[in-house]
């Protein structure tokens, strides 16, 4: 499986968008765009079934952890990725993401393969790494990527219970998105993939880096 500064009044305007569609708003109606489907995230990440593999671009590690978040805690949050009815954008980290956050807690020279990087992350409890996804989930919301390039320095609240900041930057023909999360001693995440699952409540954007809810060392 595979945000050139606005002012301020332009990201209030943006966020303002934002919750509109997060509270469901009329607007769609007014335009006579099509109701969103109720397809889910969970439905999309488990249709690969390649399982740990050497494609850096793919989301088995993602999988793998939101299945163990699940089996240990079935009434976890992480559940909504599953309930396709609830609106939810979602940022989800491809599996180098994944490898490099192991390279980084464990100072490897190297990047571990998949399987070993899963391992390394599992490890550090479940606890974590419930937070860590919530921290990538922002609840009630259905932004497509026309939405985000409108929304910079909007605050994105996740449903780990904290903010992550959208950056957008480039100029207008390419504009760009990072995510500026808890971590200001490593390089933000960026968007790389956009618009997965469009058409449905729940939307997912893909980054290259894991966010990160704490200021690692």
């Amino acid at each position: 499986m595979r945000f050139t500064r606005l002012g301020k009044q332009a990201a209030a305007v943006a966020t303002a968008a934002i919750v509109a569609s997060a509270l469901g708003a009329a607007p769609a109606q007014a335009t006579g765009k099509k109701p969103l489907k109720t397809k889910s995230l969970a439905a999309v990440l488990t249709a690969d079934k390649s399982g740990f593999d050497r494609n850096g671009h793919d989301y088995d590690i993602l999988t793998a952890a939101v299945q163990a978040v699940l089996t240990a805690r079935p009434g976890s949050k992480v559940a909504v990725l599953a309930d396709g009815k609830t609106r939810v954008t979602a940022f989800l980290p491809n599996d180098r993401a994944f490898q490099l956050l192991v390279t980084d807690l464990t100072k490897a020279k190297r990047l571990p393969g998949e399987q070993q990087a899963f391992t390394a992350v599992a490890g550090l409890g479940i606890d974590t790494v419930e937070t860590v996804l919530l921290y990538h989930v922002v609840p009630g919301a259905t932004i497509t990527k026309k939405a985000a390039l409108a929304s910079d320095n909007a605050k994105l609240a996740t449903a780990a219970g904290s903010t992550i900041k959208v950056d957008v930057y480039g100029p207008r023909w390419h504009k760009r998105i990072s995510l500026i999360d808890a971590d200001r001693s490593d390089r933000n995440p960026r968007i790389n993939r956009f618009d997965i699952n469009k058409g449905n409540r729940q939307i997912a954007h893909g980054i290259d880096r894991v966010l990160r809810p704490v200021d690692l060392p």
